[in-house]
């Protein structure tokens, strides 16, 4: 078994490709669109199987992952063992990926952006555990208040026929901290972005990224407006609709 799984490991290490975006993770097949120019340098496109990152050079971490859900997707990731096998990305040029030694001793957990929890196969499941999909995130939030936003989409998923999820990180105030000898950016808050086109149902969730209790609902264009990304596969007509909250949250 271990074998197996190293054999898997290795291979997944070499399988995300750098370059052109990957179409099937977003509606319409358009992307969220990076409109902060602080943030643009060093950018890399990373398609993985079942889902995609734009990765920073200048964070070290993702932009944006990119995921598109199905029911019989989710009902399938049910039976998935979750690996826990963290590695650095390889498809990054040196220097720009975080590194396994940047989270020892940091304080924070590598927090998944695309969830391991959503991945319904081996390959995509040891993939999601690249540094690559992985921001430092405060402990509690990461284990409590996340975990249960990412149980809530997942809620709302596998009751429709597509789900389209954008989740990320935002970066706000002039004194950002940094954990590592890479320098790898702390997020301020986390978002995650959710498009059901079957419900014509757009909004967001943002969270801080410390030991809270408390998420924010937004609209689509209010996230736009915090987060420096634009998300031209949503219609327009649905960018100002607010929720009520999550159930179980």
């Amino acid at each position: 078994m271990k074998k197996l799984l190293a054999a898997l490991l290795a291979a997944v290490a070499t399988h995300a490709s750098a370059g052109p975006a990957c179409p099937q993770f977003s509606p319409n097949g358009q992307p969220p669109v990076l409109a902060n120019a602080k943030l643009a340098a060093k950018t890399r496109t990373l398609c993985y199987s079942d889902f995609e990152v734009l990765h920073s050079g200048v964070t070290h971490g993702p932009l944006w992952s990119a995921e598109h859900l199905t029911s019989a997707h989710l009902t399938a990731a049910k039976g998935e063992v979750r690996t826990n096998k963290f590695y650095e990305e390889t498809a990054l040029p040196e220097g720009d990926g975080a590194t396994l030694a940047d989270y020892r001793k940091s304080g924070f957990d590598r927090g998944h952006m695309s969830p391991a929890g959503d991945r319904w196969n081996d390959e995509a499941m040891a993939e999601s555990f690249s540094l690559a999909n992985m921001v430092p995130q405060n402990p509690t939030n990461n284990r409590r208040l996340w975990a249960h936003i990412e149980e809530a989409v997942r809620r709302i998923a596998v009751s429709a026929d597509d789900t389209y999820v954008v989740t990320g990180p935002m970066f706000t105030g002039r004194q950002l901290k940094t954990i590592g000898a890479t320098g790898v950016f702390v997020p301020t808050q986390l978002f995650k972005l959710v498009y059901v086109p079957s419900r014509h149902l757009a909004f967001a969730v943002v969270v801080d990224n410390e030991a809270t209790n408390r998420y924010d609902v937004r609209t689509v264009h209010e996230l736009e407006a915090a987060s420096g990304l634009r998300f031209p596969g949503i219609p327009e007509s649905l960018k100002d609709k607010r929720i009520g909250g999550l159930k179980g949250v």
